[in-house]
């Protein structure tokens, strides 16, 4: 309390989140003196005074004028707070679906009970938000009291692994889709996968990707055994994780693939595989050498150019953007084609060294060099690139005051930038 009267008597600014704190952490004195200051409140005071169980700063707020919504009941109940969530419907708060949501998300079955019995809406998002967080007697009591459900229970229910739960939701009649196997294989829940696919539940290309772009390799291989379809993406997800052994297996197994997964593997740097592929007829395109660039794989790229791999000036453009130096040079030096964008991906990413030497060679410029420097807060860029007869118009100063950067839209401002288009 101290230090706050001595902040504000030397004229620190306050706002509603002073109440709110004050709220939260249940000082009602510092609230009271808040208040009688003239500081602002509003519905979250009372949201996070319920939330954290304060009743008396609760009463005190509400019966002082402080407004209040639906949120003051949903942060009770999410926290447990019977008491609270009690007083306060008594005293006519409102209260919505999300309540029963955040009591069962939270596991609190009595305040559910309690708030189900006095008449609170439900939706299946509070059987979605049990089985989120595995409350098997929440869904047991929600379920037998008519709350709806729908396929995304049982999704949920995949994602956290827990078979008996699932085959609970499943064995009571709960429907499920696709993402119930897709979220099993994402997660690498084989059991659940097996449950799932043993008891009629539908599944697509997506579960072998999932299962794939996490690295559950014994997953992939069940489910591909088992009959799950696949198509390129599980290539691709091969590639980009560096695993050989994988994508030779996939690949002998008829998996498709296309030229992405050359632009995977060269985007994590893994040439032995992306020669492997190409050695067995995988397509590649301009993109294997834009991603090898982006991620500064300077070998991979010299060895992509040597067996034939087109480029275009993405490769420039994102070698610049991400400040790898000695790759540009020799992308420039091998006559790869580079246009305006090289100098403004160099500009919002404040590689300015980069730059001056992409304008020593002639890389073309515009004016969203300076828009994109500006927009980045990147000033030292900036003023650079003005100091070399860099164009500019409103947009640098649109885009520093879009993202907050003030020091740069007053430097921009000061020395002459046009004022954007209303």
């Amino acid at each position: 309390m101290e230090v706050l009267k001595w902040a504000r008597e030397h004229n620190c600014p306050w706002n509603v989140d002073t109440c709110v704190g004050a709220a939260a952490n249940g000082h009602l004195n510092v609230l009271k003196w808040a208040r009688e200051n003239g500081c602002h409140w509003d519905r979250d005071t009372c949201a996070n005074a319920a939330g954290e169980g304060h009743l008396i700063v609760l009463k005190w707020a509400h019966e002082n004028g402080c407004p209040w919504d639906e949120w003051t009941c949903t942060f009770a109940a999410g926290n447990g707070n019977l008491e609270v969530l009690k007083w306060a419907h008594r005293k006519g708060c409102p209260w919505d679906e999300s309540l029963c949501r955040s009591a069962s998300a939270n596991g609190h079955l009595e305040v559910l009970q309690w708030a189900h019995e006095h008449g609170c809406p439900w939706n299946s998002d509070t059987c979605t938000a049990a089985a989120t967080r595995g409350h098997l007697e929440i869904l047991k009591y929600a379920h037998k009291n008519s709350c709806p459900w729908n396929e995304e229970t049982c999704s949920r229910a995949a994602i956290l692994g827990c078979l008996d739960l699932l085959t609970w939701i499943h064995e009571n009649g709960c429907p499920w889709d696709r993402n119930t196997c897709a979220n099993a294989a994402a997660h690498g829940h084989l059991n659940i996968l097996q449950y799932a696919h043993e008891n009629g539940c539908p599944w697509d290309e997506e579960t072998c990707s999932n299962a794939a772009e996490s690295g559950h390799w014994e997953v992939l291989k069940w489910a591909h055994e088992n009959g799950c379809p696949w198509n390129n993406i599980t290539c691709s997800c091969i590639a980009e994780h560096g695993n050989l052994e994988m994508l030779k297996w996939a690949h002998e197994k008829g998996c498709p693939w296309s030229s992405n997964t050359c632009a995977k593997a060269a985007q994590g740097g893994h040439l032995e595989l992306l020669k492997w592929a190409r050695e067995h007829g995988c397509p590649w395109d301009v993109e294997t050498c834009s991603s090898a660039a982006e991620a500064g794989h300077l070998e991979l790229l010299k060895w992509s150019r040597e067996k034939g791999c087109p480029w275009d000036a993405d490769t420039c453009t994102y070698a610049a953007g991400n400040g790898h130096l000695e790759l540009l040079q020799y992308a420039h030096e091998q006559g790869c084609p580079w246009d305006a964008n090289t100098c403004s991906s160099a500009a919002w990413s404040g590689h300015l060294d980069l730059l001056k030497w992409a304008r020593e060679q002639n890389c073309p410029w515009t004016v969203l060099t300076c828009a994109y420097a500006a927009g980045n807060g990147q000033l030292e860029v900036l003023k650079w690139a003005r100091t070399n007869g860099c164009p500019w118009d409103g947009d640098t100063i649109f885009l520093a005051n879009q993202y907050g950067h003030q020091n740069t839209l007053r430097w921009a401002r000061d020395n002459g930038c046009p004022v954007p288009l209303p």
